[in-house]
């Protein structure tokens, strides 16, 4: 089973036990956990077995009988929190972390963390909250959309329970030029990237698989359950596949671009780097070639003109050829285009 399904259902399991303060027994437990995931099936071993690995990780669930059997709940250590200190700048920290996942808001994970800095705000002191303050006004996140996926709350539901049951989801999905249509797809994970939220799937076209996508969630209309189940490739890993590209286009066509660089783009583009494995040599006195990979020329080309005269594709030749034939008709539009001021 995938890491990122265990995971997903063991932080619902910790949801529950923290509402059921006298306990639950398994077949409780997973009652619960079906009905909130959306889930058709559970077995108890796979809660047994989640609520072993929740406390091999230092979580106090404690075991008690009861007239119906044993159940489970937890400890007063797990329940009441861990008691820990912290600094200002620490507590610091923790807001700017709390910003950057706004994009969250609505979903789970962003209940969770509104919760937490909830009992955060309760329990530090005025004189550390006023210190906290003056941090506060220091530091902001700047940056990300303005946007939640409240909305979405019951898509991304059912999009979780197709990546935990490994069941093909009917999904009607439109885009900014293409009018909404249903298509089948087989989901693997969710990725958040520059602010959105999208669903990494196999898409499916007469029952068989075709390529690896990414979604959109803000472009999903509905999302439903099928009868139909799938298998996930064995060698398929969402992190190690998301760190291939260096934006959202689907992996497996990546291409070794190589763009010549001035000076001062050289330094730009190694202060923020496009992909963790990218390379910036010297060629001659003034002049640097970047070497990266992509999927898609659309994570490049972009990129490339935000550096204007700074940057030049040298290949591949397809990918430069694209870029002179936008070049022509912006300087066509900009040269003949309204002149309103």
């Amino acid at each position: 089973m995938a890491r990122n399904e265990q995971l997903i259902r063991q932080h619902k399991l910790l949801q529950i036990l923290e509402r059921r303060r006298y306990g639950a027994t398994l077949n409780e437990l997973r009652d619960s956990i079906v009905e909130e995931l959306g889930l058709s099936s559970l077995h108890t071993r796979s809660i047994r077995r989640d609520i072993e690995a929740l406390q091999v990780a230092g979580i106090d669930i404690q075991t008690d009988e009861r007239s119906d059997g044993r159940i489970w709940k937890l400890g007063n250590k797990a329940r009441n929190g861990y008691q820990i200190s912290f600094t200002s700048a620490e507590l610091m920290a923790m807001a700017l972390a709390k910003d950057l996942l706004v994009p969250f808001s609505g979903t789970v994970i962003g209940q969770g963390v509104s919760g937490f800095w909830s009992k955060v705000e309760e329990c530090v002191p005025a004189a550390t909250y006023e210190h906290f303050e003056q941090y506060r006004r220091a530091f902001i996140v700047s940056g990300l959309p303005p946007k939640s996926y409240e909305r979405q709350h019951g898509i991304i539901k059912t999009l979780q329970r197709g990546i935990l049951e490994h069941r093909l989801l009917g999904i009607t999905y439109g885009g900014p030029t293409k009018d909404e249509e249903v298509r089948q797809i087989a989901p693997l994970g969710i990725i958040l990237h520059s602010g959105s939220l999208y669903v990494v799937a196999l898409e499916q076209v007469d029952g068989d698989p075709v390529e690896y996508r990414h979604w959109k969630i803000d472009r999903i209309a509905r999302a439903e359950v099928t009868d139909s189940y799938f298998t996930p490739p064995e060698e398929f890993d969402l992190h190690q596949y998301q760190e291939r590209g260096i934006g959202v286009f689907a992996r497996g066509h990546e291409k070794t671009y190589t763009i010549r660089l001035s000076k001062r783009a050289a330094i730009w583009v190694s202060e923020d780097p496009w992909h963790i494995e990218q390379t910036v040599s010297e060629e001659s006195d003034g002049v640097y070639h970047l070497e990266v990979s992509a999927a898609h020329d659309l994570e490049i080309i972009p990129r490339v003109l935000a550096l204007g005269e700074d940057a030049e594709i040298l290949t591949p030749k397809t990918t430069r050829e694209n870029m002179a034939h936008l070049v022509a008709k912006l300087h066509e539009q900009y040269s003949t285009g309204s002149s309103e001021a």
